[in-house]
């Protein structure tokens, strides 16, 4: 494997992403997915996919998985919590911000304050797992 290879492989990360559309682990780099198997709700079951998504990940060409990487929505949570993060929020901080803004945005959609509130929960878990 050449330099250009090894330097892509250290420049390029795993992002969890959710919308509308996709669910599951993506690299920053290409177009490689890995996609969260529907119904999958059992947190010791999430642990072993991100796992094995890891393991797949690093094991992945970016050459071989042309595309353009795939862009979370601007919008989606696990989007905003990073976004709060980045500013320098602590994890665990972040999330309680972002369930404030999410219960003030939305005060009567329940379902959408149940989803924040199981978006965050994976995001810390993906923090502590070292894979966020």
């Amino acid at each position: 494997m050449g330099q250009a290879s090894e330097e892509n492989k250290r420049a390029r990360a795993m992002i969890w992403v959710r919308d509308y559309t996709f669910q599951g682990w993506v690299c920053s780099q290409c177009g490689w997915d890995y996609p969260l198997p529907a119904l999958l709700s059992d947190p010791e079951a999430k642990t072993a996919y991100d796992r094995l998504a890891a393991g797949k990940f690093r094991g992945h060409d970016c050459a071989t998985h042309r595309g353009y990487p795939h862009a979370p929505e601007p919008d989606s949570f696990p989007a905003r919590l990073r976004k709060i993060v980045a500013q320098g929020f602590k994890p665990k901080d972040a999330v309680d911000v972002f369930l404030q803004e999410v219960m003030f945005e939305y005060p009567n959609a329940s379902k959408i304050l149940e989803q924040a509130r199981t978006d965050a929960e994976d995001f810390l878990r993906h923090i502590r797992e070292g894979l966020a």
